[in-house]
């Protein structure tokens, strides 16, 4: 994405609607003047007596055992240096994003106008009671190692500056786990860090904790090697001065026969010689960003043998500070630990250095291209969208808290606690960007049918932009292009395909065959040849016969159509895959607690209990594609015979016995009301026997288009929760279906559906 373009979406992005990131959200009921007077006065007063009296009260009555700050003054703002406090709020705003959707913790941003460090200090103190913990952001060195010392000191809660450990921790993590492959000791190796700002210190601190010596650690800044002989060192560089070389030796020399190059400075500073010099093995941090200190290319082509790991997700073993920060909070929180100390920051360490020597689930395969990936040389850290990163690394804090005697509130049952934060944010939350992430690995050609809606156009460039997949646009070239660059977007490089107007003999030619193959098709269903020219002239029939000749993996459309123009197309040309009855959709409602898969919300109007069974194994069988453990409701109005006649309730009883006898060890169950479907507590107490046990149910069956579609719409509506859908299920190959009216968002999620779904194929 060219500079312009990046910025007019992101200032877009960051006004629309509500200005921002972040907003507060209320917990406790409003709904009525009885639950204003709890809320506040009068009944207000009574916690705030009961914390008076016993003020560790406070995190038991109020929000402040799982609220962080994020606190800055601007003066070193990710590239952009010093530029104030104002500037640095949305970003500011953005790590409070990450710590919510990571960890489940609540931030408030807190952007200081000053400078001064006694200012700075003495504000964050007065704050304290507010609290319950502190990260420090974006604060330059060497006023940032005073600011995090006084305050580790002054304050009794958690205080971290993240600039200073997040990058320390990961990549220490990286370095253990790096140096065991090669078979190297880390206080035998020659290490190399170019860069000596916070992040470099830190790094270069937690590697001396970890065990490599500092006479084997060479740290250089723009002025050159970190030696006792200069007179220009201020803050921490002094500490990590080696005089076992002339002053005068360069990055270049001193990386001869070195073991480990650690960057932290500014892009291309390592040339390919460099690299060549190093000892056998070389383990390569470059995490320079954007731009590393060499590229990933550039390294492997001059050193097959070393390890390298990059700030980048688009290259192995990315050192990415989201691995730590939210999970290391996460772990002192909930212990009310009163500072982050070494030891919980090393537990850090070493609870990600295991993790990434575990079996990878199947999620994190999924979302990188069904990779294998497994403990090695291009796998030495985990991935971001590893779910089990909660519930490895907050545990291993909490406990190092404990152990070194800084938390207040010990955890006595550690299964119950891995329950609780697998809880917070449910298993398959990322379950977008897992999507994603598959589409990316091997791009599908994907035609959208509405070509020439500016929704769509959006859609296409982000999914062009984000090699989502491969785009083909159906469409008048001529108002694709001027609508295009009406709103300034870029379609270079994408087919755009006109089925009523032919720009050329070749597509003139491939128009007739597909008419042909059309009426061969369909001459015994009633269709005469020139109603099959005409209808291939029709973007939904033209993109389905490109997607069954071959000529695109899937299709997409129904942006500006009802549902049955897009549906009988693909009926008619692609057809449903051998042995199954009928085509059935899926809506996916992404809910704080993971997806909730709803079916059958957009197909079929009359079922039989046969009809419903077929269906819920044709969602089952999609649930399972994201790797997924079907929970499957069958609801209704009746609980389990509670009604003993009724049509619905009598249909979806039926139904329940026959998956019952066909997969008798499904979670799988029915007739039930919605309610007790998602809430186990309340079904295991009136109905115990229930298959589902003290399950929630991920997926709901309903006995009629008519519920499941009035279910899906408000559901979706009135929470605001984001939908996905309608997926097609059981065709040969994938057509997917926008909603009229979709979003730009609901559009490309779609098209990485249906990326993964042709991958599939």
């Amino acid at each position: 994405m060219d500079h312009q373009k990046l910025r007019e979406e992101a200032l877009y992005y960051h006004a629309k609607g509500r200005p921002g990131k972040i907003e507060v959200i209320p917990t406790k009921e409003t709904a009525n003047q009885r639950d204003l007077s709890l809320a506040y006065s009068p009944g207000v007063a009574e916690p705030c007596l009961e914390i008076e009296q016993e003020p560790d009260k406070v995190y038991q009555y109020t929000a402040k055992g799982n609220l962080v700050a994020v606190i800055s003054n601007g003066t070193a703002v990710l590239g952009l240096g010093d530029i104030g406090p104002e500037a640095s709020k949305p970003v500011m705003e953005g790590k409070g994003l990450l710590f919510k959707i990571y960890a489940d913790i609540d931030c408030f941003d807190l952007e200081l106008n000053t400078k001064d460090i006694d200012e700075f200090v003495r504000t964050v103190k007065i704050l304290e009671p507010t609290f319950g913990g502190i990260n420090l952001e974006d604060i330059s060195a060497p006023a940032c190692f005073e600011i995090e010392e006084r305050l580790k000191e002054a304050l009794n809660i958690p205080v971290m500056h993240d600039d200073q450990h997040g990058t320390a921790i990961i990549s220490g993590a990286a370095l253990l786990n790096a140096l065991e492959l090669v078979g190297k000791d880390i206080s035998k190796v020659k290490i190399v860090v170019n860069g000596a700002g916070a992040s470099a210190i830190s790094c270069t601190k937690i590697y001396l904790s970890l065990g490599a010596k500092k006479e084997h650690v060479f740290m250089y800044d723009s002025k050159g090697l970190i030696h006792p002989e200069r007179k220009n060192l201020d803050g921490k560089k002094p500490e990590f001065v080696n005089a076992s070389v002339p002053a005068s030796t360069s990055l270049e020399e001193i990386l001869q026969g070195a073991d480990v190059f650690i960057g932290l400075s500014r892009g291309n500073v390592l040339s390919q010689d460099m690299v060549k010099s190093m000892a056998k093995d070389p383990i390569i941090f470059a995490m320079a960003n954007p731009t590393p200190e060499i590229s990933y290319e550039d390294a492997k082509a001059a050193r097959p043998d070393c390890i390298m790991a990059t700030g980048r997700s688009d290259y192995p073993n990315q050192v990415n500070n989201v691995l730590g920060f939210p999970y290391i909070f996460r772990g002192a929180l909930d212990v009310r630990a009163t500072e982050i100390n070494e030891a919980m920051k090393l537990a850090a360490v070493y609870a990600l250095a295991r993790l990434a020597k575990k079996t990878v689930p199947e999620m994190v395969n999924l979302a990188y291209g069904d990779a294998k990936l497994k403990f090695g040389r291009d796998y030495i850290i985990p991935k971001p969208v590893d779910p089990r990163l909660i519930t490895e690394v907050a545990p291993a804090v909490a406990k190092a808290a404990m152990d070194s005697g800084v938390a207040r509130k010990p955890i006595t049952d550690w299964e119950a606690y891995k329950e609780e934060l697998a809880n917070r944010l449910g298993h398959e939350n990322k379950l977008s960007k897992v999507i994603e992430t598959k589409a990316k690995q091997d791009p599908k050609r994907v035609v959208f049918v509405d070509g020439e809606n500016i929704s769509v156009l959006k859609a296409v460039e982000v999914v062009q932009q984000e090699h989502i997949a491969r785009p083909i646009l159906l469409g008048n070239p001529q108002k694709v292009k001027a609508l295009a660059e009406s709103y300034s977007l870029s379609l270079e490089h994408i087919p755009i395909i006109d089925p009523q107007h032919p720009q050329s003999p070749r597509e003139e030619k491939i128009l007739e065959q597909y008419s042909q193959l059309f009426y061969q098709k369909r001459q015994r269903k009633g269709v005469t040849a020139l109603e099959a020219a005409e209808l291939m002239q029709s973007p939904t029939y033209y993109g389905a016969m490109m997607v069954e000749t071959g000529a695109a993996d899937a299709m997409i459309g129904g942006l500006t159509k009802k549902y049955p123009y897009m549906v009988r197309p693909a009926l008619q040309i692609i057809g449903p895959r051998e042995g199954v009855k009928k085509v059935a959709s899926t809506h996916i409602l992404l809910t704080r607690t993971g997806p909730l898969f709803l079916a059958d919300t957009a197909i079929n109007h009359f079922l039989t209990a046969e009809d419903i069974a077929d269906i819920t194994e044709l969602v089952a069988e999609q649930v399972r594609r994201f790797n997924i453990q079907p929970i499957i409701a069958l609801v209704t109005y009746s609980n389990f015979g509670s009604v003993p006649r009724g049509e619905s309730a009598m249909l979806m009883r039926q139904a329940t016995a026959i998956l019952h006898q066909r997969h008798p060890d499904w979670l799988v169950d029915g007739e039930m009301q919605a309610h007790l479907a998602v809430n186990p507590q309340e079904r295991m107490t009136l109905y115990p026997f229930s298959k589902l046990g003290q399950h929630r149910a991920n997926t709901l069956i309903f006995p009629n288009l008519s519920s499941a579609n009035i279910a899906y719409n408000l559901l979706g509506h009135v929470s605001g929760m984001d939908i996905i859908g309608p997926v097609l299920l059981g065709l040969k190959k994938p057509v997917h279906i926008l909603q009229l009216g979709a979003s730009v968002r609901q559009i490309v999620d779609m098209a990485g559906i249906a990326a993964v779904h042709a991958q599939d194929i």
